[in-house]
């Protein structure tokens, strides 16, 4: 499984709005045409941490491969009002808001 995370600037008070909209996009066909296995998104101070698990880890480059189907475009028209980019000056795609990940454990059964 492969996983990203994507740290942006929310208010706090949006989290509602920002759930409902994810889970009518959740509710489309759009996950499973991303691999996505999961979606949890967090909330601390005004930042906003979405966390995406894929099946595979090629989840990067479904999401590049999706961003231009109309139900990813309208998402990420509707999180504009809820959702800033933590650096607006370098923020070009949702790439360069993604966390690189230093350290991993994994519990082996």
């Amino acid at each position: 499984m492969h996983s990203t995370l994507i740290v942006a600037r929310m208010d706090p008070a949006s989290t509602e709005p920002v759930s409902k909209l994810f889970a009518d996009f959740d509710r489309t066909d759009m996950p499973e045409r991303m691999g996505t296995r999961r979606r949890q998104l967090f909330s601390y101070q005004g930042l906003y941490f979405h966390l995406q698990d894929f099946d595979s880890d090629h989840g990067s480059e479904a999401i590049d491969s999706a961003r231009s189907h109309p139900l990813f475009v309208g998402i990420s028209n509707d999180l504009r009002p809820y959702i800033n980019a933590y650096d607006p000056e370098t923020w070009r795609s949702p790439a360069d808001a993604m966390a690189t990940r230093f350290y991993h454990w994994e519990q082996q059964s």
